[in-house]
């Protein structure tokens, strides 16, 4: 079992930056991929970032690249995502994520097993 709490979310000017955090629970975070999906009022969630167990690999969404990072932290079992140049079309509550297969960064078919509640970040224009 993993639990998974975010913070960071908040309001912020368009074109400024957020950086949200993510903890989780369990001895065994080291094993999981871990990533973040969002979701926008009376839109889908849709995938945002995902990192695999080591950090070593990371995915993106196209509409995130090079504009946010993912990173994170084994010994503090946690997660990051920097996000930079932010836009109203960013706006939105975001999920942290878990899963053992990292799969569900590449398919649209494949979700991630755990969900953290959600935090929401608003970007004004």
């Amino acid at each position: 079992q993993v639990q998974l709490v975010e913070s960071g979310g908040g309001l912020v000017q368009a074109g400024g930056s957020l950086r949200l955090s993510c903890a989780a629970s369990g001895r065994t975070f080291s094993s999981y991929a871990m990533g973040w999906f969002r979701q926008a009022p009376g839109k889908e969630r849709e995938f945002v970032a995902a990192i695999n167990w080591k950090g070593a690999s990371t995915y993106y969404a196209d509409s995130v690249k090079g504009r946010f990072t993912i990173s994170r932290d084994n010994a503090k079992n946690s997660v990051y995502l920097q996000m930079n140049s932010l836009n109203p079309e960013d706006t939105a509550v975001y999920y942290c994520v878990a899963d053992v297969d990292i799969r569900f960064a590449i398919s649209t078919i494949r979700m991630p097993g755990y969900w953290g509640q959600g935090t929401q970040v608003t970007v004004s224009s």
